[in-house]
């Protein structure tokens, strides 16, 4: 692959929605250059790792979306359960380097033992209680088979790291902040890695030099930014575009019934004029977008 390499990355949970075509076609066409031309590459990649919640039939959706959308894709398909030898050895790298410790709270066990709670960009940040665990009781408990995922310990890799910038295509340079995020999970108690470790494997693995995505993960390029440094992998430039809303206001999402672009297919809708008039900005009456 030569030149820009961009990537459209959904995970199979469900049916795609007028906000991914938006993403996919940002994508898409960043890649290919605004006259339509061949320009770079464009890559699909499944993020299934969550294997409660990912479906097959969801796959084979995002495949006939895409088309129907005008859309192709460069290669292979890359499935991230086709990878979770590279992200354990990742996590192994960070092991190593003692940037990791085991955490074994639930949900309730943080929400309890926040007698403060701080907020940072991904919500409640840990309080940290299982950096305190002797080796003794963490060998025990990690024995006695209790679940538990893998936290990296910010202040130690931000130590390791030194400061950290990236570049945003729109909004310029920018100062990574990813102690803001507190101790992060990379390996959660139900998956073998987390979107912030996979993502910046993969991304580095398929050559990604522009990632295109919504501002709704902006900051979460500042902890990308952290792994990139403590791995030694390369840093892309990234360009993080409006968000589409709904007719309520908020974010389209999955889980608040977004409509789906299978129902659109299947009623005989045209994709590529679709893909087209949000190419332009021609929203579909009620929808809204956010500032680029």
């Amino acid at each position: 692959m030569t030149g820009v390499v961009t990537r459209f990355a959904p995970s199979p949970t469900g049916p795609l929605h007028l906000g991914h075509a938006y993403a996919a076609i940002r994508a898409h066409d960043h890649a290919r250059g605004a006259a339509g031309g061949a320009g770079g590459t464009f890559l699909l990649r499944i993020e299934d790792i969550d294997g409660t919640r990912s479906r097959e039939e969801h796959v084979a959706g995002i495949m006939q979306d895409l088309a129907w959308l005008g859309l192709a894709w460069d290669g292979p398909v890359v499935r991230q359960s086709q990878r979770l030898g590279a992200y354990e050895a990742a996590l192994a790298t960070l092991r190593a380097g003692g940037l990791l410790y085991p955490c074994f709270c639930t949900r309730a066990d943080i929400a309890a033992s926040a007698s403060a709670p701080h907020h940072g960009p991904d919500g409640l940040v840990y309080p940290g209680t299982c950096r305190h665990l002797g080796a003794a009781e963490v060998e025990r408990r990690i024995a006695a088979g209790v679940p538990h995922a893998w936290r990296l310990a910010m202040d130690r890799a931000v130590a390791a790291a030194g400061p950290l910038g990236w570049t945003d295509l729109a909004a310029g340079p920018q100062v990574a902040d990813p102690a803001a995020f507190g101790d992060v999970v990379l390996a959660r108690k139900d998956a073998p890695a987390s979107y912030h470790l996979a993502v910046t494997i993969d991304d580095a693995a398929q050559g990604v030099t522009d990632v295109v995505r919504g501002r709704d993960l902006m900051r979460a390029t500042d902890v990308h930014r952290l792994l990139q440094a403590l791995l030694g992998l390369p840093t892309p430039v990234y360009r993080h575009h409006a968000l589409l809303l709904g007719p309520d206001g908020t974010r389209l999402a999955k889980r608040n019934g977004a409509p789906a672009l299978g129902d659109l297919r299947a009623a005989g809708e045209d994709g590529r004029a679709l893909a087209d008039s949000l190419r332009a900005g021609r929203l579909p009456l009620g929808f809204a977008a956010t500032s680029a």
